[in-house]
């Protein structure tokens, strides 16, 4: 006879849906010990957690990779994020001179450059061409329908991408090669003027993504044009940033990106025991991507539900339009942290700020509170505040 399948755990101490009052009971499993550490607030969400909040977070190491010789691309859209019908995302690398494709899309691309170093082109509907390096914290920004290329220089490169639409697939692209492979030989004949025997070595399908040289300096392949050029970078972590006590907030938006015309943003700095403050945001979804670090976040949904989530480093996180929430760092190194929003201009309201510029005692009557919280109220916004010695978990 057979024996029994053992599901006992060996970890030393095993995270248990358990309240510090008794509220609870152990999970003897089968379960993802791994998943409940990374997620203590969902294990045991805090009490002023309630009613029912979609899933506002996915991680990109939980998505399909795909994998081409030059370097690989992976995405989360509203396939593995329902709740994201604003945006999509995908996190793209490509090796020393690894190629993605000369392509455009129905959709805006909004980049930022995490790892090493690319060139990028463009050339839009007036013939003005772009070449440029970009670097870590650099942005690029292609409106709908312009063709670009994206290469990996020396060091190779490792980026985000961010599209306007949520159900966005970077696999529906409209590549060069794909339209050669699909177009007949005597119609490219006639287009550019050239035997039909100049295409017997195109592609047969698209390539995506490829290996090629890396390229010489960009001096070396700069081509004139008669019409001019057109800038469509922006350098983000260059920018000088608001500061308060709990870190930094970097914003980008049409006002000091011109060509960024659909996609606001923001680079936030969170240090050890600092939080981004209680806002929400009035003109559209929050598009959140985690770079470095651990933190946690409650969406407030109104009428009466919240939910916490635990987010970290390749997360992607989601706030519907006009939540209340706050984004905590919950670890020992700083959290980064990107805020996307399909709009041309990026704006937030602070709960802090709010209070303080409505009458003192009409907030009093509201919260039954004394001049204890009413005389720390800002009127000016603290965009990440800290609270020194604060521990995580009290």
């Amino acid at each position: 006879m057979a024996k029994p399948i053992n599901f006992k755990v060996t970890f030393d101490e095993v995270p248990e849906p358990i309240r510090q009052d008794g509220a609870g009971a152990t999970d003897p499993g089968p379960r993802d010990i791994l998943r409940a550490l990374e997620n203590p607030d969902m294990l045991v969400p805090p009490i002023t957690d309630a009613g029912t909040v979609p899933n506002l977070r996915f991680s990109f190491s939980d998505t399909n990779m795909i994998l081409k010789h030059g370097g690989w691309s992976r995405q989360i859209t509203s396939r593995e994020l329902p709740i994201a019908t604003t945006l999509a995302g995908v996190n793209m690398r490509l090796t020393p001179g690894g190629v993605r494709e000369l392509h455009w899309h129905k959709q805006v691309e909004w980049s930022f450059m995490t790892v090493g170093r690319a060139r990028i082109t463009a050339v839009d509907q007036n013939g003005l061409n772009f070449i440029a390096d970009v670097g870590v914290g650099d942005l690029w920004y292609f409106p709908p329908g312009i063709p670009h290329s994206i290469q990996g220089l020396e060091e190779g490169c490792e980026f985000l991408l961010v599209f306007d639409a949520g159900d966005f697939s970077d696999l529906d692209t409209f590549t060069i090669t794909d339209w050669f492979a699909h177009t007949p030989k005597e119609v490219l004949s006639a287009n550019f003027g050239v035997p039909i025997s100049a295409f017997e070595d195109i592609p047969t399908q698209q390539k995506y993504i490829f290996q090629a040289e890396v390229p010489g300096p960009l001096e070396s392949v700069a081509i004139p044009d008669p019409f001019g050029t057109r800038n469509f970078t922006h350098n983000l972590l260059g920018q000088t940033p608001i500061t308060s006590p709990g870190g930094s907030v970097r914003i980008v938006d049409s006002t000091n990106f011109p060509v960024s015309e659909q996609i606001a943003a923001a680079l936030v700095e969170i240090v050890p025991g600092g939080m981004r403050e209680l806002h929400w945001h009035p003109n559209n979804d929050e598009w959140q991507y985690v770079l470095t670090g651990t933190g946690r976040m409650t969406a407030f949904a109104a009428d009466g539900t919240a939910r916490t989530f635990d987010i970290r480093a390749g997360d992607v996180g989601y706030m519907p339009f006009c939540y209340g929430h706050y984004i905590q760092n919950t670890g020992t190194e700083t959290l980064w942290y990107l805020e996307v929003f399909k709009s041309n201009r990026y704006a937030d309201i602070s709960l802090t700020q709010w209070m303080a510029l409505v009458p003192d005692q009409l907030v009093r009557d509201n919260l039954n509170v004394g001049s204890e919280l009413m005389n720390a109220l800002r009127k000016e916004k603290w965009p990440v505040v800290r609270f020194p010695g604060y521990t995580y978990g009290t």
